[in-house]
């Protein structure tokens, strides 16, 4: 059995809520703040309050809207039954089983169908208000409220009965937890609400059998003090878990007659060491004589004796070293695989009781501590060791499905694309999606009447995992994104944001952060910046500025060219003729900054021009009088005299051709004379002195102004 899907209603941002599972691993992503945890807690809070009575609800659980919804129906009438709908936080798990799962457990007792080709069923759980509590709290509500005001009523200033902070102390006393089965639709997987069976109190069922629940938090208790023996404890743990399983047996009577052993040795060892003590306690009349004789003996117990005198090493150099002088990243990945081992065999449980029908492992930010390489390697092979699920000696095995959220572009870059399910928090509202990477692949590529799929499109989409899952897999965490083209721009980026900020005090008065205080990611994708339109729609960054070439050239040969006026000139960059469906460089050098914008048309499924777009298309200006073609050619111009005086390094350009650029000041001969971009930005940076600064090229100035706002 696994879940294919897990929906939440009014529980935090998770206001209506879905995500797909995969069978195996999902890696949950997304920004700060979008429920990633919020789903491993309403987890927690549904699956095992029975374990534990501090997991029930909280106010603050409440998404901010139903809170709004609860706290208007207080002042309202009581409504009729038959128009009342039942308030509640719910949690639906949507279940497929196969032919080679045991209905041990669920057979006819929760299943709402028994038709053979309907292989799904739902697990309900919701923290609702019946009709009956809704009557109840509406009249303690008044009550409460009319008491306060009565008391207050004299009150000189204007105190009023907070609904908020009635709800946060009383909510427990009228919401109440249901479990129940709902139907689910096999074609649509579609939920019908009104055939359900109730689950509480259920002859023979037992909710631990179907499903396990459990989760290693990113509040992990891993330390590298001197007095921290995180994963020594863990050894206690792991024998607590192991000690009952009928597997382990021979070893645990091994291990317990060995204690016998030592208890006998350490006792006669006690006799001597604590003898003048014990005298001691006789003469004060603590007992008397040959009625009462006091002894200290051992009494070594086999879990204790792990927890308290079982110490985890690592060896170096032939020398066992503390486990705390690991760093912390090799003190947390060590952590998880022990925690990971204790669940497994939690999992397990005893041989007379079979494992649960549905185990589902959440794993909470697994890079906390750990360097990128070591981040690569734990998404590397955490698939294979849950892979193996749960499997006991005795044959009986069962599945183990996870969920691993992180903020790790490492770990994303490391993974399989199809088990990315991107969280994304919905613009003006309280409440975030999820979208499965896996649905990008409808969007890109298209079929035709025949079926067949577009050789281009497919290419494009083929290019685009390659490059967020290989090269760039930050863009998924970021709010704002930069595509440059080239080395150049992408290595001086940086520093132009500075300039800009510095140049341009932000108003901070009004909310606007510096360049480099924003969350912006800056990528290097060449002339591919159509490529990425649909993936930017798709993730939702609130801005994307693509900084490009206008690539000037001729209309008769398409050779490239320098800008000359009256000349009949095009561009040649795929990506302006793409968003703006022209070609003609006159039309290109006329567009204002607003009609460089552009925003995602649903009916041609393309950016499109839009003075209102969330994205903007920066190419080169006029600079002085002179149309630049590219980002060398315009920044040559401007900071010409910068050129000259400086000394750049032979690998970035020609001295000939600098020699030559100081006599004519020809920024487009010395543009096309570069030998390394990376070099000559290196050198840029590295020929700046206090009183000699290179400038900003206007078309990026304009570019990143737009996108600090």
């Amino acid at each position: 059995m696994t879940i294919k899907q897990i929906q939440v209603k009014n529980f935090r941002l998770l206001k209506d809520f879905k995500i797909d599972l995969q069978k195996e691993l999902s890696l949950v992503i997304g920004r700060n703040n979008v429920g990633k945890t919020s789903i491993l807690i309403v987890l927690d809070k549904f699956l095992n309050s029975n374990k534990d009575r501090n997991k029930r609800f909280q106010y603050n659980d409440f998404n901010i809207d139903f809170q709004k919804e609860i706290e208007d129906m207080l002042d309202k009438s009581i409504v009729q039954e038959e128009n009342y709908q039942t308030k509640s936080i719910s949690l639906r798990l949507i279940i497929e089983y196969y032919d080679s799962d045991s209905l041990d457990n669920i057979g006819n007792k929760i299943l709402t169908n028994l038709e053979d080709d309907n292989n799904f069923f739902s697990l309900g759980f919701d923290y609702q208000l019946d009709y009956e509590s809704y009557k109840l709290l509406m009249k303690d509500y008044i009550e409460k409220k009319t008491k306060f005001e009565g008391k207050h009523k004299d009150h000189k200033k204007d105190i009023t009965f907070d609904k908020s902070d009635y709800m946060e102390t009383n909510h427990h006393h009228f919401f109440h937890i249901v479990r129940k089965s709902v139907h689910v639709e096999k074609d649509t997987l579609e939920l019908d609400e009104s055939r359900f069976i109730k689950l509480d109190g259920l002859l023979g069922f037992r909710l631990e059998d179907v499903i396990n629940f459990e989760y290693i938090s990113a509040r992990r208790e891993v330390d590298n003090k001197e007095v921290d023996h995180t994963l020594s404890g863990q050894t206690s743990e792991l024998y607590k878990a192991q000690e009952d399983s009928d597997e382990n047996v021979k070893a645990k009577e091994d291990f317990i007659s060995s204690l016998i052993e030592t208890d006998k040795a350490l006792t006669k060892i006690y006799d001597s060491m604590f003898e003048d003590i014990i005298k001691k306690v006789g003469l004060l009349g603590g007992m008397r004589q040959q009625e009462t004789i006091i002894k200290v003996i051992s009494t070594l117990q086999d879990r204790e004796l792990l927890k308290d005198n079982t110490t985890i090493v690592y060896e170096h150099d032939q020398r066992n070293l503390p486990e705390n002088f690991n760093g912390l990243g090799y003190m947390n990945l060590i952590s998880m695989i022990f925690e990971i081992s204790l669940i497994v065999e939690r999992m397990k449980r005893i041989q007379s009781r079979r494992p649960a029908d549905i185990n589902l492992l959440f794993i909470e930010e697994p890079e906390a501590h750990t360097h990128p390489q070591m981040q690569y390697v734990f998404i590397k092979n955490i698939k294979q060791l849950l892979r193996n699920g749960i499997e006991r000696k005795d044959g009986i095995k069962a599945s183990l499905q996870s969920i691993v959220s992180t903020h790790s572009s490492h770990i994303v870059a490391d993974c399989d694309f199809d088990d990315i399910k991107y969280l994304k928090r919905l613009d003006g509202h309280n409440a975030v999606v999820s979208k499965n990477l896996q649905d990008l692949k409808k969007l890109y590529i298209k079929k035709d009447k025949n079926g067949e799929e577009n050789i281009d499109e497919k290419a494009a989409y083929r290019f685009l995992k390659q490059y967020l899952t290989l090269m760039n897999s930050e863009l998924f965490f970021a709010d704002k994104a930069i595509f440059v083209e080239g080395d150049t721009e992408r290595i001086l980026l940086p520093l132009m944001m500075r300039k800009v900020d510095k140049e341009f005090e932000p108003k901070y008065e009004s909310g606007e952060l510096g360049l480099l205080s924003q969350n912006i990611s800056v990528l290097p994708i060449g002339a591919h910046s159509h490529i990425f339109e649909k993936f930017f729609h798709f993730i939702g960054l609130s801005k994307l500025l693509v900084i490009t070439d206008i690539d000037i050239c001729s209309a008769d040969n398409r050779k490239k060219c320098p800008y000359e006026e009256g000349k009949d000139l095009i561009t040649s960059n795929t990506a302006l003729k793409h968003y703006f469906n022209d070609s003609n460089i006159t039309n290109y050098r006329s567009r204002t900054s607003d009609n460089k914008l552009l925003k995602w048309n649903n009916d041609n499924k393309k950016m499109s021009p839009d003075t209102s777009g969330n994205m903007m298309v920066c190419y080169q200006l006029e600079e002085e009088g002179y149309q630049p073609r590219s980002f060398e050619d315009d920044f040559f111009k401007l900071n010409a005299d910068f050129i000259a005086n400086s000394n750049i390094d032979e690998a970035a350009l020609n001295s000939n051709a600098l020699a030559k650029f100081r006599d004519n000041r020809n920024p487009y001969e010395l543009a096309e004379s570069v030998k390394s971009k990376a070099a000559l930005a290196i050198s840029l940076i590295l020929a700046e002195e206090d009183d000699k600064e290179w400038k900003v090229p206007t078309y990026i100035k304009e570019g990143l102004l737009w996108m600090r706002s």
